[in-house]
């Protein structure tokens, strides 16, 4: 697929986000805006997936690891085909197959049921363990946040991962800077995150995390690497292409009211 054609679902991905968290009236905006090209470049351009048959043996998985970002995952998954779109919007709702956090026993295409940070994570190395063994040809992507990474479980996970070699393992962090207390580098510095996973025996590719082109390099770049895990340190900013809510901390849980989502789909090139 050619990157302009990524980039259009991309923004498709955004105003379905939108769309799912103003109709909730609550929700994680801000982190699913930051991962949109990620997640668009992972269903539309890298992941060996089948719409049709969700649960195929010799799939790729995938792991939101961020589970709060579970917006920006089910729109991906609906722009991909695993189901309509609309069927998102209930997002939040009473009776909903489409919770706050994604559930691996109702939504198809969902991998692992997340939302304690750090646990998706630790299961994805299990899964890439696994997959070595079983579907040597698979590979396992699993999508972290920079506040996450501040967990302990990640790094005995990643140890782990390095320990057993697991090169059909890519973890992505979506290094937007901000959780929901502020800036990273105020609430527990994660830096320097390259050099963090480098010690802890993994590949790591830098990136720009909305440019499609980087970020497709960059994850097809991991698969070249065949003996030890690779991280992808995605650099980004909470919001992406919503010009009030990029870089700023207040969006990472708030949906917006009705003239703030007019403004935020216009600024989309969509209608509210």
């Amino acid at each position: 697929m050619e990157t302009y054609e990524l980039e259009k679902i991309a923004r498709d991905v955004r105003r379905t986000v939108l769309q799912e968290v103003h109709a909730a009236g609550s929700g994680h905006p801000g982190g699913s805006l930051s991962a949109a090209d990620i997640m668009t470049a992972l269903y539309f351009e890298v992941m060996n997936i089948d719409p049709q048959d969700p649960a195929k043996e010799d799939r790729d998985k995938f792991v939101l690891s961020k589970g709060h970002a579970a917006p920006v995952l089910y729109a991906v998954l609906a722009h991909r085909g695993f189901f309509p779109v609309e069927d998102c919007l209930t997002l939040r709702k009473i009776g909903s197959r489409f919770q706050g956090h994604p559930n691996m026993h109702k939504v198809p295409g969902v991998e692992m049921s997340t939302g304690s940070l750090g646990q998706g994570f630790s299961v994805a190395v299990g899964m890439a363990l696994a997959a070595k063994t079983d579907h040597p040809d698979s590979r396992v992507y699993a999508l972290l946040g920079d506040g996450e990474i501040q967990e302990g479980i990640i790094w005995e996970a990643a140890m782990a991962a390095a320990h057993y070699h697991l090169s059909n393992m890519t973890a992505i962090v979506d290094w937007n800077g901000l959780q929901i207390d502020g800036r990273n580098d105020d609430v527990m510095t994660v830096r320097p995150i390259d050099e963090k996973f480098k010690a802890f025996g993994w590949n790591v590719i830098l990136c720009d995390g909305h440019d499609m082109a980087a970020v497709v390099d960059a994850l097809k770049a991991s698969a070249a690497c065949k003996d030890k895990p690779t991280a992808i340190i995605a650099s980004t900013h909470k919001g992406q292409g919503v010009s009030f809510m990029t870089d700023d901390p207040g969006w990472h849980g708030k949906a917006p009211d009705d003239e703030q989502f007019a403004r935020a789909m216009e600024e989309l090139g969509g209608e509210a």
